[in-house]
């Protein structure tokens, strides 16, 4: 999953969005909202899948951003 970007909860408190496959965060924030925020803008640049979990980490929602596979126009 590494056209992809998550926001999850950071087990030190706060949230951190991740590109698939790494460990390392590429923005941490205080809030969930912050968070989604940035890592949307992220999304969005680089035309990946944007996903977003809970506190228990399982996915809530998510979003494409230039990648989505289905050939749907308008």
């Amino acid at each position: 999953m590494s056209n992809s970007h998550h926001v999850v909860p950071n087990h030190n408190g706060g949230w951190d969005v991740k590109k698939g496959g790494s460990e390392r965060a590429s923005v941490h924030a205080e809030t969930k909202q912050e968070a989604i925020t940035s890592g949307r803008d992220i999304s969005r640049n680089q035309h990946t899948e944007f996903y977003i979990h809970g506190t228990d980490g399982r996915i809530q929602s998510k979003d494409s951003h230039g990648n989505d596979p289905r050939n749907i126009k308008g």
